[in-house]
């Protein structure tokens, strides 16, 4: 049995930081404590100055295999990850064909393992074709590996389906993932409607676009007694939505990215494209909000919604150009910078953000450091100070509004199944 021991280290647990040495046989962690030795044989990590993370969980990333594979695939989507400290990714379904089936979630969870490097976790879509007009077969995509159900990328537009979805999933032991969007008020926008989108001359997409389906949402999930997980949050008034739904005990937990807590859409005036994501970046009071709904567990979750383009996708006109942010190599940095250092969460809660609660929405194994649990394990550098420069992405999508953005937190070793998968 491979055996590796973590000397060292301050270690992140729920409810505190420590010094302590861990000692992995195999997949599992076997010890942790203070003074330990490590046996005969074990590869040693030399951890002095660093913090020992539970390996970092990523509910929302697009890997685009299969069909988009110019714009990243699963090899270089899991190298990408585990350079950014995951251990655990899912991917959206708006792939082509579209992961409504089986077949495909099959194939998506053998190329994971292929590849071998980060867990690869399939999201299955919650109707066929994602059209939002029959349900996929929820259950049999549950079989081959499905840990969730989303038409990501799309609305379901009809509140009919989406009821039947939640209902369907339930009794698979699948949640909803909503992308929340009103089309009909996005109306082709592809900014945050305000001052900006007027000073660019850029078409507005209001903030009800989204805060509508997310209180459609809200009400469906508190009528049928069901739970729903609300995608990418991007406004105040969608916060506060979600903190009264959660006093009130409906089941609803919702996640944001690093973009929503960093920018604000002040950066859409200088016309690059690489600012240009779906829902789009708000203003300082909504930045504030989610901020502060961080901090207080109405957003449960930090994800990067990693959405990889080819170059000549965004080397256009603001118009024409794709949505998203290639986020997985820089989502831990810039969270880490802007909300321990910014002094929004301490390291215990950045920790569940990122790892225990995208772990308890979905299900799944790791998300903390204990005894007997998954080896999914992060060490980083938090005093490591360096400038983000997309050259040096290894995922094919090197489209970020980051570039020469300074931060703090380097990744150092990403660890799956007690294996070291990323060194530096």
């Amino acid at each position: 049995m491979n055996k590796l021991f973590i000397r060292g280290g301050t270690a992140v647990f729920p409810d505190r930081c420590e010094e302590c040495d861990i000692l992995v046989e195999g997949s599992t962690i076997a010890r942790i404590g203070r003074g330990l030795k490590a046996p005969a044989g074990a590869r040693v990590i030399e951890a002095q100055g660093l913090h020992v993370f539970p390996g970092l969980i990523d509910l929302h990333v697009h890997l685009r295999e299969p069909g988009f594979e110019y714009k990243e695939d699963i090899a270089s989507g899991s190298a990408a990850a585990v350079r950014g400290g995951f251990t655990q990714v899912c991917c959206m379904p708006n792939t082509d064909p579209v992961c409504d089936n089986a077949a495909v979630v099959g194939y998506i969870v053998a190329r994971g393992k292929e590849v071998g490097l980060c867990k690869v976790r399939p999201i299955g879509a919650i109707t066929r074709g994602e059209k939002g007009e029959q349900l996929a077969e929820m259950g049999k995509m549950k079989d081959a590996g499905a840990v969730a159900v989303s038409d990501d990328g799309r609305p379901v537009s009809d509140a009919r389906m989406m009821r039947l979805a939640m209902e369907y999933a339930s009794d698979f032991g699948l949640v909803c993932l909503s992308h929340c969007e009103d089309r009909s008020l996005v109306d082709g926008g592809v900014v945050n409607e305000g001052y900006n989108s007027t000073l660019a001359g850029l078409k507005g997409i209001p903030r009800a676009a989204e805060e509508i389906m997310l209180a459609r949402e809200i009400i469906l999930a508190e009528t049928l007694g069901k739970r729903v997980h609300i995608c990418h949050v991007s406004t105040k008034g969608g916060v506060q939505l979600l903190r009264e739904a959660k006093a009130r005990g409906v089941a609803v937990t919702a996640e944001t990215c690093p973009h929503y807590f960093t920018l604000t859409d002040d950066i859409v005036t200088s016309f690059d494209a690489n600012t240009k994501v779906n829902p789009p970046v708000r203003e300082a009071e909504d930045v504030a909000a989610i901020k502060a709904g961080l901090a207080d567990g109405t957003l449960d979750c930090i994800v990067t919604d990693h959405a990889p383009h080819h170059a000549d996708e965004k080397n256009v006109e603001y118009n024409l150009a794709a949505f998203g942010i290639s986020g997985i190599e820089t989502s831990f940095s810039l969270s880490y910078t802007a909300l321990v250092r910014g002094g929004v969460l301490t390291l215990p809660q950045l920790a569940d953000r990122m790892s225990a609660a995208p772990a308890r929405v979905l299900s799944l194994e790791g998300g903390t450091l204990c005894e007997g649990g998954a080896a999914d394990i992060m060490l980083a550098d938090l005093n490591e100070k360096y400038v983000i420069d997309s050259k040096d992405f290894v995922s094919k999508g090197k489209n970020t509004p980051f570039n020469g953005t300074e931060v703090y937190g380097r990744v150092k070793y990403t660890i799956v199944d007690g294996d070291i998968k990323f060194g530096l």
